[in-house]
């Protein structure tokens, strides 16, 4: 079956030299004809993501096209404007791939409002709202190695499509043939039809003027001295984040200029991602050269950022998802309460696997921490309950603990660019007391106690990946541990359960010890990927450090 879906495909016109030249190279190789033909890239609330190159199991135009012949179904049942924005980041083929998906909903009578030039997560996010939108479109694989693109699809609220949504387009996609069934016209004739327009400077605009008008301590960064690294890791970041940053007064920013512009071969890291420090490498190492105050880097879509704080012996130590969560945190709600912005009945929220110094934080302040599922999506559900129930001013902050950060209602997906606006002010604001980030986050440490967040991932490549994946899952399921590394388990949350969490079903445990320690299990829902997250807590780092190495020690023969 998938040899004769390989045949039709090189006999095909592909009006992709790149796709030809692959599937002629791959002849009377049965392996890889398999592996790009026996299944196709599955669409979920994530979009699609996977390798470029050809088959149907690979990203390449004809995917992309069909795809967007399902959202476009699913944007016909819906009324509204009838109107789909889409942006595409830095990625290979990313313009393509967005001109393509233009074609196929002008094709279908459908409203477009595409970027003119690359631009970050938020701004689809944003433009999606902005124009009333039925859906949006990012072309983009995150921070995937250069190999991937992707596409995320959004529902009219700028927040990631729900279950039921992606469900109704998936269903449609699988009655569409990959290579014929695509409704298509060119982005020429889109334009000239008046069904393709470019996204407005009133809207690019409207985005810088909600991100800056959630400064917490306006003008804290102006004249504040501060001195930045910037790396945009060759992604969408560097147009938006330089000018909100300059907005706000921080003028000495210097950029990493081998990752400074847009770059889909991502040469100088081979995994584009601020959690990762290979990304970061050339972002420290000038840093040191210039004495800078902080290093920042986000990742291509603009949707996540790293730093690096200086330290007062001069090295450079890299802050953690969860700490410039609960600093940034801590922020917000201090700022917030000296300047009287604070609303009533604030709202906060993490992810189930962030970590609980921020339960502690929040308390300290009055308020209110709600917890979601992982994926930002659920972050963006709260805020639109909110919304609904006409307090959406009541939210303050969002963050995960893979570096997405959001505050304000103006988007609903994590947003490096407002993260980066903050952590500077932050900065900025804590460099004019006398004081730094590095010297808050010891202050809250010892406020609240020595906790450590660590994440191990156990990789399972290939096509029984999933099965492996799967199977370690049912075991844990099957046979409940009582115990971890000699600790006995105080309780198991499981999230397939929603009668014991009260969230949507999700295929996570978390067991809580009788210590206080937890360990989280959880495979990805984007990479063929086990996480466990352990979160310890001890009277100083190095005792965390033992007890989280203890646990994992005792998890690695479960996962292998």
């Amino acid at each position: 079956m998938y040899q004769d879906e390989y045949e039709r495909w090189l006999n095909a016109d592909l009006q992709d030299v790149d796709l030809g030249t692959e599937l002629q190279s791959i002849k009377g190789d049965d392996d890889a004809i398999k592996d790009r033909f026996a299944v196709a890239l599955k669409f979920g609330t994530a979009g699609l993501r996977g390798t470029l190159g050809a088959g149907t199991n690979r990203m390449n135009i004809w995917v992309v096209r069909q795809a967007t012949q399902g959202v476009a179904d699913w944007v016909k049942t819906q009324g509204g404007t009838q109107t789909v924005a889409i942006s595409y980041d830095s990625r290979l083929k990313g313009w393509n791939f967005a001109r393509d998906a233009a074609g196929v909903l002008a094709a279908n009578g459908i409203n477009v409002r595409i970027y003119d030039e690359l631009m970050p997560v938020p701004a689809l996010s944003f433009a999606t709202r902005y124009y009333h939108c039925n859906a949006g479109i990012m072309v983009t694989a995150s921070h995937n190695p250069k190999e991937y693109n992707g596409y995320k699809a959004y529902g009219p609220d700028g927040c990631q499509m729900t279950d039921d949504a992606a469900a109704v387009v998936y269903d449609s996609i699988q009655k569409t043939d990959v290579l014929t069934g695509a409704k298509y016209m060119s982005f020429a004739e889109g334009v000239e039809k008046g069904l393709i327009k470019f996204v407005g400077n009133d809207c690019k605009k409207g985005l810088y003027d909600a991100i800056e008008s959630r400064q917490i301590r306006p003008g804290a960064a102006k004249g504040s001295g501060l001195k930045l690294v910037y790396s945009p890791l060759n992604g969408t970041g560097l147009v938006p984040v330089t000018h909100v940053l300059r907005d706000i007064g921080i003028t000495d920013i210097t950029i990493v200029p081998e990752q400074e512009y847009p770059n889909g071969y991502f040469t100088t890291c081979p995994y584009p991602n601020p959690e990762i420090f290979q990304a970061l490498e050339k972002g420290l190492a000038l840093a040191k050269e210039t004495g800078a105050d902080l290093m920042l880097a986000t990742d291509p879509d603009a949707d996540r950022v790293g730093i690096a704080m200086k330290c007062p012996d001069g090295s450079y130590e890299l802050v953690s998802g969860n700490e410039m969560g609960v600093l940034l945190l801590d922020y917000i709600c201090a700022g917030r309460i000296e300047k009287g912005t604070m609303p009533k009945n604030p709202v906060a929220v993490k992810s189930i696997v962030s970590t609980p110094l921020a339960n502690a934080v929040a308390k300290h302040y009055g308020v209110e921490l709600r917890e979601t599922l992982t994926g930002f999506k659920w972050i963006g559900d709260q805020i639109a309950q909110l919304e609904a129930a006409d307090e959406v001013e009541r939210f303050i902050f969002g963050f995960e603990e893979s570096y997405g950060y959001l505050a304000g209602s103006y988007v609903r997906d994590k947003d490096a660019v407002i993260g980066s606006m903050l952590i500077c002010e932050m900065a900025a604001y804590y460099r004019s007391i006398g004081s730094s980030i590095k010297q808050r986050l010891e202050e809250i440490y010892k406020e609240y106690g020595r906790y450590l967040n660590k994440v191990d991932s156990f990789s399972f490549p290939g096509l029984s990946g999933m099965d492996k994946m799967a199977g370690i899952m049912e075991n844990l399921r099957k046979n409940p541990l009582s115990e971890i590394a000699g600790i006995k388990v105080a309780k198991v949350l499981d999230y397939e359960k929603p009668e014991e969490t009260g969230l949507p079903k999700a295929n996570v445990l978390i067991y809580t010890l009788e210590n206080g320690a937890t360990v989280v299990v959880r495979p990805s829902g984007t990479e063929p990927k086990i996480k466990i997250y352990y979160t310890t807590l001890g009277k100083d780092l190095s005792e965390a450090e033992a007890e989280k190495e203890k646990l994992a020690e005792a998890m690695k023969p479960i996962v292998a």
